[in-house]
């Protein structure tokens, strides 16, 4: 392992954490992702690390939690002193005053990690999502031919069932979840040179902003806005930044100009490895259409029954079921599907969303509870048949499934749709150990992504 580490991240989902771990390793940086910070003892078990990420459940946590779960985080990556330390969120900027702060997050980082500013980045191009005057504008399903939407009239974004998107505009956004404020450096300006940007952002920092927020809309600005950032950074102290994985697409761009890194020349390929099973706790309209084109396709289904898991968690009876059911299909040569939703409009999603009104169940975590069950279903079909490979959706379920199905890192194998990479999990004294998991979000890929994924 090199004397300092170019960039340590911490993701508030576990999907967004593989997407980031994705453009680390297409820049060239070999780069582990972690389900709890490593000690320095443990890093040196893995040989040539340039990065490293850590997978967090921080996008579903209320601020006084999240603060307490980033407070020694951030101070154990604080210890391993990396150039770079990235507050990793949802490149739909997905947040709340009241559930996944971004805004705490920045707070809690500023606190630990003392500089300048903190540097904002969100836009991800080659990801469709753009930031124009501080205005976000995401395509509809990452790596689809979907249109692009302003972020506030986003068919699925505006409509999300837990941090539904109001606002377009950043800094607005933002302003609701901390009291820094924040710059910009616009569209227009990002043309216009690194001296020149530069200049603006003392000019900025001396106007009193503490966040300073980069417009992207094409991919060939990341280099530039890397640039900028690696320029904020300090020879002996971690620079904390927030943003999506736009943040590691800048600073990779960046060092491959510099040959800071050699870009990477040999990714692996999807390949055949028989029947998959995909668990799926997503409601987006994206997953939906995926699940009905694999269904069209010969991939069998498992309903959950999402009333009784809410209501009594899940029963041993139904476990059995849904697990026996899952090994027949895969010892059939079947694909399988186990989803807690088709869709915002499921009728399940409908009783269930009003049955969470009510006083006694007010207090529920629907990710935590969903999770779980498909991680533990997940890890006892593995044990059960002869699974190599698990697809796991849903941002805000995904960290959980991770945590029940005994994953304590993974690396990536190759490439399957934008963002969302295939990986090898290491899970010592669990079945998953060794298999190849893929963590996809709502929002990730085409109408066929569970046929590619299998191999076809």
């Amino acid at each position: 392992m090199q004397e300092r580490i170019l960039l340590a991240y911490y993701g508030d989902d576990f999907t967004g954490s593989t997407d980031a771990l994705e453009f680390l390793c297409r820049a060239g940086a070999k780069t582990m992702l972690f389900i709890e910070p490593p000690s320095k003892e443990k890093l040196q078990q893995f040989e040539g690390l340039q990065a490293i990420g850590i997978a967090g459940m921080t996008r579903s946590m209320a601020p006084d939690v999240m603060d307490r779960t980033l407070k020694p985080a951030f101070e154990a990556l604080k210890e391993l002193n990396p150039v770079h330390v990235h507050y990793k969120v949802c490149s739909t900027f997905d947040s709340a005053p009241h559930l996944g702060s971004i805004g705490k997050a920045i707070d809690t980082g500023a606190a630990i990690f003392v500089s300048n500013y903190v540097p904002l980045l969100v836009a991800a191009p080659a990801l469709g999502r753009h930031c124009v005057f501080g205005n976000l504008f995401a395509k509809m399903g990452i790596g689809s031919d979907g249109a692009i939407h302003r972020l506030d009239r986003h068919p699925s974004m505006s409509r999300h069932p837990v941090t539904p998107a109001t606002e377009s505009d950043l800094r607005l956004h933002l302003s609701k979840q901390t009291d820094k404020k924040s710059g910009l450096i616009d569209i227009l300006q990002i043309e216009e040179g690194f001296e020149e940007n530069k200049t603006r952002i003392g000019k900025l920092l001396k106007e009193g902003n503490e966040v300073i927020l980069f417009d992207a809309l094409y991919q060939h600005q990341m280099a530039a806005i890397g640039r900028l950032i690696q320029d904020s950074s300090h020879p002996d102290k971690p620079l904390f930044s927030v943003g999506s994985s736009g943040i590691e697409m800048a600073l990779g761009a960046y060092w491959k100009e510099e040959s800071t890194l050699k870009p990477q020349t040999s990714l692996g390929q999807i390949t055949d490895r028989g029947p998959i099973l995909v668990i799926s706790g997503s409601c987006s309209p994206v997953s939906s259409r995926q699940i009905s084109f694999a269904l069209q396709n010969g991939f069998k289904e498992i309903a959950l029954d999402t009333e009784g898991l809410v209501k009594q968690g899940i029963l041993e009876v139904e476990f059995e079921t849904y697990v026996n059911n899952a090994v027949k299909y895969l010892q059939g040569g079947n694909d399988v599907i186990i989803h807690t939703s088709l869709g915002n409009d499921d009728p399940r999603v409908v009783k269930t969303g009003e049955m969470l009104k009510g006083e006694e169940f007010a207090h529920i975590d629907t990710a935590l509870i969903y999770g779980t069950a498909l991680g533990q279903l997940a890890r006892t079909i593995a044990e059960r048949s002869s699974l190599e490979r698990i697809i796991v959706a849903g941002g805000d379920t995904s960290s959980y499934a991770a945590r029940a199905m005994g994953i304590e890192a993974v690396e990536m194998i190759a490439p399957l749709a934008p963002g969302a990479p295939l990986c090898k999990a290491y899970a010592p004294g669990s079945s998953i150990n060794g298999k190849e998991v893929n963590f996809k979000g709502g929002q990730v890929g085409k109408e066929d992504y569970y046929l590619t994924a299998r191999g076809y």
